[in-house]
């Protein structure tokens, strides 16, 4: 039987595939903005708007991946290196996919050279390296730390967020506990459902696990990927298709038309960054209920949908309400979610996680505020509307995610 370390080689990167639909080179520096064209997401979310508040700054996002190159443009004085702890650090800054290095980019890439702009410029970056498929030879297969250890060494560490765009069909105890252990010190976690929609539709982890927010891909119209997994452990949408990414490990282009929930777990952490950093004292779980109160959906908000769960992410109808109550500090907002345990369990359309009925595109969409109202012109563009059919529309527009254990 593989270990877990071994398997999640051969299931974790399919997703690297996933994220490059049109090698298409667009070389940072070649033609002004043109990297920056691609993202049509910052638009959508208003990004400029939200970097007058916040731009992620003093946030830290602990980012478990293939390894991150800090020396790309985007990640010059991003990429806190030497603040990942000695047992747990091999390899960390070598990239041999350019995935985890583009899942860093979207979070906390700085935007110079016309290289990548992150949804949070200010934040930083701490990059883990884990033995996904990309690795060289059975030797750093060894040398590479296990998802537990690193899930734990990163609960010790001042980073609030912890980013794991990948995914495994299996289950293990040691990353159920790490996981655990990281929720207890504060830790906000998030992890791609998955590119398998249109195949298996599998649950994956760690995002099927308890205290992990579970992140699906949608595209510019509002619409959830066709490759999106769903299922009940789906919490978020975010953009995550038709998205700029690192072509490979060359570093020379950016492929454009990449797509996946790797890619929307890394814009619902920096959009977690961002609001972190616009209240630094509130905690873990008041900066996850604002993402979810603020939500684009027009569904009820207590009946999350199997594809978008409680809605596309709106960051922006945070940070603009200065007086904004997150509700108390140390209620779960998944509570119910997560009092299910392990989500493992094929996908329900029953009780409090079936997904809504479906509705038209045109359909309007819920106020953050209290989930029933219409949304007016100055909310996201991102109005959820459920669906039980594969697809799921938003009208206006959505964002996508990259998820993967095979990197999402």
């Amino acid at each position: 039987m593989l270990s877990a370390s071994r398997r999640r080689v051969t299931a974790v990167c399919a997703a690297l595939g996933a994220l490059m639909a049109l090698p298409v080179g667009l070389a940072p520096g070649a033609a002004a903005d043109d990297v920056q064209l691609q993202q049509w997401y910052l638009s959508a979310m208003k990004a400029d708007q939200m970097w007058e508040t916040s731009t992620g700054k003093g946030v830290k996002v602990a980012v478990i991946d293939t390894g991150v190159n800090s020396a790309t443009p985007a990640l010059k004085g991003q990429v806190l290196a030497d603040e990942v702890p000695k047992p747990v650090a091999y390899g960390a800054t070598k990239d041999y996919t350019g995935h985890g290095t583009s899942i860093a980019e979207l979070i906390a890439g700085t935007g110079a050279g016309g290289s990548i702009r992150g949804i949070a410029p200010g934040a930083k970056v701490v990059p883990y390296r884990i033995a996904l498929r990309g690795l060289k030879g059975k030797s750093e297969m060894a040398k590479a730390p296990s998802i537990a250890a690193v899930i734990k060494a990163v609960a010790d560490s001042d980073a609030k967020i912890i980013n794991m765009s990948f995914g495994d069909d299996v289950s293990y105890d040691q990353e159920a506990e790490a996981v655990k252990y990281a929720a207890s010190k504060g830790k906000l976690m998030f992890a791609g459902s998955g590119n398998d929609a249109e195949t298996t539709n599998a649950n994956l982890y760690p995002a099927s696990y308890p205290y992990v927010v579970g992140v699906s891909a949608a595209d510019k119209t509002g619409t959830v990927g066709k490759f999106s997994t769903h299922g009940r452990y789906v919490d978020l949408a975010a953009p995550g298709v038709d998205v700029p990414l690192w072509c490979d490990a060359t570093f020379h282009s950016y492929c454009s038309h990449g797509k996946g929930t790797s890619a929307a777990t890394a814009v619902a952490s920096a959009s977690a960054a961002l609001i972190w950093s616009a209240h630094p004292k509130w905690t873990a779980d008041q900066v996850l209920r604002a993402l979810i109160d603020t939500a684009g959906r027009d569904w009820p908000k207590d009946t999350p949908s199997n594809y978008l769960g409680y809605g596309l992410i709106r960051p922006r109808k945070v940070l603009e309400k200065t007086d904004y109550n997150p509700g108390p500090a140390h209620a779960d907002p998944l509570a119910k979610e997560n009092s299910v345990g392990d989500a493992g369990a094929a996908p329900s359309a029953s009780a409090s996680f079936s997904a809504p009925p479906a509705k038209s595109a045109s359909g309007g969409g819920t106020s953050a505020a209290d989930g029933t109202s219409k949304s007016s012109d100055d909310t996201l563009p991102w109005v959820a509307v459920g669906t039980v059919a594969a697809l799921v529309v938003i009208g206006g527009a959505a964002f996508a995610v990259i998820r993967s254990r095979r990197r999402a």
